[in-house]
């Protein structure tokens, strides 16, 4: 049966240490379960599920559209796990920079999304959607030295419980845009954490996030036997491939359980 507890020690079985662990069934009512001791984690590229639901917000507002045009400015340029496709001077548009930002966990696009939306206003609207603890006050940078970011205020926040309740909510159909959102997270390329414990059949609608300091996954992950579950885990393990297969144990021992519930 599953508890709290026992989501714990899968998790300290697997070697994800002190993690932030937040699960909920989507596909029936049921309550959820968490393991979280409060303490702030820095979210890293999760912070970017909230930056889309205020893009969201902005078009359903009518401020934005998803063809509304994007010049790139060379003081968003910063690195990435793979090249990014943006240039300096190259138009893009609002949808192709939340795709790039969602599918490939691309910094570029998020730091022009940072000015389309301006941070402040942003961390407004994701108050107002729902998220109290979430702040936009950084740009990102994919490697050191950190990106010359004049207005910074401060570090992102984004709790793990927060990034559950994106998930809940983007199941519900609750936020801005949502159908279009979770169908950029089902194509992320970053399918190497909680994705190794899965099973053929199992869908997992998700993003990635990970520094040297942090790695972190989470998402709408439905099972080939139907049930549905959002999930948000936190760590505070550092960027690795070892890292990503401690993700992959946690979930190997978590789904047989999610499957008989």
């Amino acid at each position: 049966m599953l508890t709290p507890d026992l989501l714990g020690r899968l998790a300290d079985d697997a070697g994800l240490g002190a993690a932030q662990l937040h699960l909920q069934r989507l596909d029936r009512p049921a309550a959820g379960f968490a393991r979280d001791d409060g303490r702030w984690i820095y979210p890293a590229s999760m912070i970017k599920l909230p930056l889309a639901a205020v893009v969201g917000a902005a078009i359903d507002a009518g401020h934005l559209t998803w063809e509304t045009p994007v010049r790139i400015a060379a003081e968003n340029l910063t690195a990435n796990d793979t090249p990014s496709p943006l240039e300096p001077g190259y138009v893009s548009t609002v949808e192709e920079l939340v795709t790039l930002m969602l599918q490939r966990s691309d910094n570029v696009a998020t730091n022009e999304l940072f000015d389309v939306l301006d941070r402040h206003r942003a961390t407004a609207t994701a108050h107002r959607l729902g998220f109290g603890q979430t702040f936009f006050r950084r740009k990102l940078s994919g490697a050191l030295p950190l990106i010359d970011d004049p207005h910074a205020d401060g570090r992102n926040s984004f709790p793990a419980a927060e990034a559950l309740a994106f998930f809940v909510a983007l199941d519900a159909r609750a936020l801005p845009q949502s159908e279009l959102l979770r169908g950029i997270l089902a194509t992320s390329w970053w399918d190497v954490k909680l994705h190794r414990g899965l099973e053929p059949g199992d869908t997992f609608a998700h993003k990635t996030g990970d520094t040297d300091e942090v790695a972190h996954d989470g998402g709408i992950l439905t099972l080939a036997t139907g049930s549905r579950w959002a999930i948000a885990v936190y760590t505070e393990l550092p960027s690795s491939d070892e890292s990503d297969e401690r993700f992959g144990a946690f979930m190997r021992g978590l789904r047989p359980i999610l499957a008989g519930a």
